[in-house]
């Protein structure tokens, strides 16, 4: 892909939309891409969050547990995008229908926006630190504002270059992460870090650690499906995403923590996510890579919400050029509001709230309902469709994603859950779903198509020879 007209194909294979696709990526290249793609300033930044709320050893020990808590739900999202070749939205289709699958479509181009605001946020106020250092000119708005200009214009222009260098990019900054790591523990033995004391004024709990490690993975978990439809086969994206993933998050949030602990066991200023912070404390070459990293991940993100917009209804015909000059123009400005910074937990909640009972919907609907299979109707607006439901949505779906964010929100903020928010809502969600297409789903009642009518299980592209017979069909 070397134009804007070449980075996407249509829902039936012409330009200009994210259609089915088929992967050719290794599982080792799938590997290297998920690596890379959470060695990024808000992983290692969100590390920086949890000492001194919790101890260094329950910090470390939730980063490891959440992290495999949510790939799982990444992995299962992504595996459905290698089998039918569909982004992460357009398989949405499937369960909320044809066309109550722009719901969360619009409410994941409202979380994609907010991500590139904050990395590119983050990248502003890492390049004022480093020129204030040098120059003593000072303007973290103007350098966020040119950081996002810059991932706006590789997004639309070198999406596929990016792509290709983000692997040796992570290389380059694993290299920096293990400078930092050598530092910080030729420094402090680990008894030092672990007797870092609580402070119990900030309220911090287990369970709210892991809840916001979990979140990190359902926010990548938008576009797990759109990354792992490029892989050749189930196995390499399941292996090839769950290990880049997991060592990726590990990784970047355990740095963060133990660079956040360093500055507090000498004593010095510490404001957490604040890149600043650590950069001074370990030097401009941490600054730069946070600055490449920021470059890489945001111009992925900026193109993974151009193409969830325009892949979100084929009946819009949206063109990637226009759609993505105009978002261009928004995050630009957006990243500006560096205000942000500072409700960046909230943030994550608020992405956990919107999408794990999405994405509970998604695995029940795909996995059980559908029995691993969506056919080639999911790309077309037509009532006879299976995934047309009553006028274009399941309401079912719709009902149990409101109740599943309701019920999330409740549980991290109303009346706090002695085991977290997100995972009673995912299993809640799931239940319900299942419970309920069973029940009112069965026999077509309230225009749904029976949960056990069989399904296709291959590829999308494997059934292209279906169109005909669809359109003789209708």
């Amino acid at each position: 892909m070397t134009s804007p007209e070449t980075m996407a194909v249509n829902l039936d294979g012409h330009d200009d939309s994210a259609g089915p696709v088929r992967g050719t990526q290794s599982l080792l290249r799938i590997g290297m891409i998920w690596l890379a793609a959470n060695l990024v300033v808000t992983t290692l930044l969100t590390g920086t969050l949890f000492t001194p709320a919790v101890s260094f050893g329950t910090a470390s020990a939730m980063i490891v547990v959440g992290t495999l808590i949510g790939v799982l739900v990444l992995v299962l999202v992504g595996n459905m995008g290698t089998r039918t070749g569909l982004p992460t939205m357009a398989l949405t289709r499937g369960s909320f229908g044809i066309r109550g699958s722009v719901l969360p479509a619009a409410a994941n181009l409202i979380i994609l926006m907010g991500w590139s605001w904050v990395q590119a946020m983050l990248a502003g106020v890492t390049v004022n630190y480093l020129v204030f250092e040098a120059t003593g000119f000072s303007n973290p708005m103007l350098f966020s504002a040119l950081c996002q200009a810059i991932v706006v214009v590789l997004a639309i222009f070198g999406h596929t270059g990016i792509s290709r260098v983000e692997p040796w990019l992570a290389l380059a900054i694993l290299v920096v992460m293990g400078f930092v790591f050598a530092a910080a523990f030729g420094a402090f033995s680990p008894g030092e870090f672990a007797s870092i004391p609580v402070d119990a004024e900030l309220g911090g709990t287990p369970f709210i650690t892991l809840d916001m490690v979990i979140a990190t993975a359902i926010s990548w978990t938008v576009l797990s499906a759109d990354m792992n439809r490029h892989a050749k086969s189930s196995r390499a994206g399941i292996i090839g995403s769950g290990v880049g993933y997991t060592l990726s998050t590990s990784i970047a949030m355990f740095l963060g923590l133990v660079a956040f602990s360093t500055v507090l066991l000498r004593g010095h200023e510490a404001t957490p996510f604040d890149p600043s912070v650590i950069v001074a404390e370990f030097g401009w070459p941490l600054g730069i890579a946070i600055f490449l990293s920021v470059m890489a991940t945001n111009t992925m993100v900026v193109f993974g919400m151009v193409t969830s917009v325009v892949n979100a209804q084929s009946r819009w015909h949206l063109r990637f050029m226009p759609t993505a000059i105009v978002l261009g123009i928004i995050s630009v400005v957006g990243s500006t509001f560096l205000g942000l910074l500072n409700q960046f937990t909230d943030f994550l909640f608020i992405i956990s709230a919107f999408f794990v009972p999405v994405f509970a919907i998604m695995i029940a609907d795909y996995y059980l309902l559908k029995r691993s299979g969506y056919s080639r109707q999911i790309l077309h607006e037509r009532p006879e469709s299976r995934y047309w439901y009553r006028g274009g949505v399941n309401w079912i779906a719709v009902i149990v994603w409101v109740i599943g964010a309701a019920l999330s929100y409740t549980l991290a903020y109303v009346l706090p859950s002695p085991i977290g928010a997100n995972i009673p809502a995912f299993a809640i969600s799931f239940v319900l779903y299942l419970g309920l297409m069973y029940g009112i789903g069965r026999g077509g009642a309230l225009g749904l198509i029976d949960p056990r009518d069989k399904q296709p299980t291959g590829h999308l592209l494997d059934g292209a020879d279906e169109t005909a017979a669809l359109r003789l069909e209708n």
